[in-house]
């Protein structure tokens, strides 16, 4: 799928496990399952993977091809088993790859997934790698963005990754001390939000920072979002919600407002430690599961361990920003009449 930082330092540990500690042999696949069935690939070893830990995308490419996409792509990618003596394949990915991995799985393909994505929204595992490194990137440009935002007097609304969870949005809005964060968990109400905005700025608040995820929608009647395109793999083309948020605001408080999209930044750059670490752990840990024969599993980071998890069950729904950090995140929203206890529930004390 789409790259990640700390992509090579799965590689890196995955590499170093199997040569150094258990006597074994790596290649890699470029550009994902297209390579597999391609036969394009090189042979990893340590001194290859010297100096890639802190390198962000990955140095075998990526592709959203995959072999189901193909009417021979299984036969090719059977092909690949025998022609080089295969024991198993590690996919890395996120959802889609890792929905690849299990049809393979059920094939009767010795694979293994490693959970990878910015969105953090795999399930059966805490965390995935990569996320951390995207919430930085985005709270360092909202620090930035509250000096500008105040210089000027400005609404500035800033878009971030997360198609249908919030896990950048609420972290790094949190993180950023924006005003107000909008995710696809909870439709948002307009005319709320511009009530939040005015009121804070009438309260002496010459700024104001909105974080909105590229897939926040609002409240069914409000307004109108246009239908978003599909790409060739049946992914929708998401962004821009924040310049209709943009419009909304300043056309409904008089406010001046501007959008910051941050993009495909979210994704580029060095990986921070936690990411590289994380991406070390998996790597280990997926060769350990193939030696161990465990087809069919996932690595995964939970209570602070690496286990083995199905993959089939991870794939089964996507992990949501938790009610806890839902609340967080209203408590912390500008208050309006009316909201006595922000982000309690109505029946509370």
């Amino acid at each position: 799928g789409g790259d990640c930082p700390g992509l090579n330092a799965v590689i890196r540990g995955a590499t170093r496990a199997a040569e150094v500690t258990y006597d074994s042999t790596v290649i890699g696949f470029r550009n994902a399952w297209r390579g597999v069935m391609d036969n394009d690939y090189e042979i990893l070893d340590v001194d290859r993977c010297r100096g890639i830990l802190p390198l962000g995308g990955t140095i075998l490419g990526t592709s959203r091809d995959q072999p189901f996409a193909h009417e021979d792509g299984l036969k090719r990618v059977r092909k690949a088993y025998d022609r080089h003596g295969l024991d198993a394949i590690i996919g890395i990915g996120g959802e889609g790859s890792m929905g690849v991995v299990n049809r393979l799985h059920e094939n009767g393909f010795p694979v293994i997934g490693v959970p990878k994505t910015i969105d953090n929204d795999i399930s059966l595992t805490e965390m995935t790698f990569g996320f951390q490194t995207a919430v930085q990137i985005c709270t360092d440009a909202i620090d930035r963005l509250h000096t500008t935002a105040e210089s000027h007097h400005r609404v500035l609304v800033v878009e971030v990754m997360g198609r249908h969870v919030g896990h950048i949005a609420i972290w790094s809005g949190l993180a950023g001390g924006a005003a107000i964060t909008l995710v696809p968990e909870e439709p948002f109400d307009i005319d709320e939000v511009c009530e939040r905005i005015v009121h804070r700025h009438k309260k002496g608040r010459f700024a104001t920072i909105v974080v909105v995820a590229e897939g926040a929608l609002p409240k069914e009647g409000t307004i109108e979002i246009p239908e978003p395109e599909v790409d060739k793999y049946g992914h929708q083309i998401l962004g821009g919600i924040g310049s209709i948020l943009a419009r909304e605001i300043q056309g409904r408080t008089g406010i001046e407002s501007r959008m910051t999209a941050l993009g495909h930044i979210q994704r580029g750059g060095s990986p921070v430690a936690f990411d590289r670490v994380l991406g070390t752990r998996f790597g280990v840990a997926a060769v350990e599961a193939a030696l161990d024969g465990a087809w069919g599993q996932m690595v995964a980071l939970q209570k602070g361990r690496i286990e083995r998890v199905p993959v089939a069950e991870a794939i089964g729904s996507l992990k949501m920003v938790e009610p806890d950090l839902l609340r967080l995140n209203s408590m912390f929203q500008p208050r309006i009449p009316g909201d006595e206890h922000p982000g309690l529930p109505a029946d509370s004390p």
